[in-house]
């Protein structure tokens, strides 16, 4: 028999294709979830413990006899550092208070940060490494961050390993939809220079692959990884690849002017707060936006535990559009 592994945040994109490997290897998973999430797209055999990241008990349920956890929950959008913290830093302070009291022998736990914590590199090939330090550029990144540390404060007592995903896409991600979504319009709206811009991506079920290599290696306790395809890309590399699977002719290609996106963001996130809810876009989220260089590099994983994404760009978004057109999402 395998490992039993808890897994939160198990709702989400990410998740739900974790699940699919996790029981395709025959480990056996639990998942926390909130009282009112659904489990009904849980494969057979998932354990669910439900409760919330401020229940004491319902953590001490989840993570008793348990090998190995890995950590997805947190929030993308807020208001401010507060609703970040309270999505994305206290669920680690509880998760990890109640493995040192319900589970000292846990083998490892992954938390999933993200590239937004370093903030941007200073060049669009190799990008950031785990050897420079932090610069997040948003209220999302820094709450990242403070996560991260309270990971590496307490590695003495449990044993933590720490990926930072770049941009990820593939079947049931509804971000990177958008932009195909356009793409099949002739259109291409971006925020800063397009020209300029390069990014790291890389498709799910690699970053599923890496995420487990991580949590699963001996060489990775205590340390930090970017885990990302081994290349960076370009808005044309990436019009390129989309273009024979949606089959538009031409491409406008529309780049917002920074004073522009900030007021619309202004705008936006102004009405969000009158809604209470917070939108999709705000001041903090266009300053990652208008950056030019969103790039790590994943050569350390590769030295320390031999990950190497192996879905090519065009390979990757070919499977992510024929998913999209089957579930008549575009």
């Amino acid at each position: 028999m395998g490992e039993t592994i808890l897994v939160t945040g198990s709702s989400g994109f990410i998740g739900v294709r974790l699940l699919r490997q996790l029981a395709a290897e025959g480990e056996r998973v639990r998942v926390f979830l909130r009282t009112e999430s659904h489990g009904a797209a849980l494969p057979d055999g998932v354990e669910v413990v439900r409760g919330s990241f401020g229940d004491s008990e319902a953590l001490g349920r989840a993570v008793r006899g348990i090998d190995r956890i890995v950590h997805l929950a947190g929030v993308t959008k807020a208001f401010d550092e507060t609703g970040y913290d309270a999505g994305n830093v206290l669920p680690v302070k509880n998760l990890l208070s109640a493995v040192r009291e319900h589970n000292p022998g846990l083998k490892r736990f992954l938390f999933v940060s993200s590239l937004t914590v370093a903030g941007p590199a200073s060049e669009g090939i190799r990008g950031v490494s785990e050897r420079d330090n932090p610069a997040p550029v948003s209220a999302y990144g820094r709450s990242k961050l403070r996560a991260e540390a309270l990971c590496l404060e307490r590695s003495d007592g449990v044993p933590v390993t720490i990926v930072r995903p770049p941009a990820v896409y593939g079947p049931g991600d509804r971000d990177v939809l958008q932009i195909f979504q356009m793409l099949a319009k002739g259109v291409l709206l971006s925020a800063g220079s397009a020209a300029r811009q390069r990014f790291s991506m890389i498709y799910v079920d690699d970053l599923v692959d890496g995420m487990m290599m991580a949590a699963r290696s001996e060489a990775a306790a205590g340390r930090i990884y970017y885990i990302t395809s081994p290349r960076s890309w370009s808005w044309d590399e990436l019009i390129a690849a989309a273009k024979p699977v949606l089959g538009f002719t031409k491409i406008s290609k529309l780049s917002l002017p920074k004073p522009l996106l900030f007021a619309v963001a202004t705008i936006i996130g102004a009405i969000g707060s009158l809604r209470g809810t917070p939108l999709l876009i705000n001041r903090d989220k266009a300053n990652e936006l208008v950056q030019d260089y969103w790039v790590c590099s994943s050569e350390q994983a590769e030295i320390d535990f031999g990950f190497r994404a192996g879905t090519t760009l065009a390979e990757g978004i070919a499977k992510t559009i024929a998913w999209y057109r089957q579930k008549g999402w575009l």
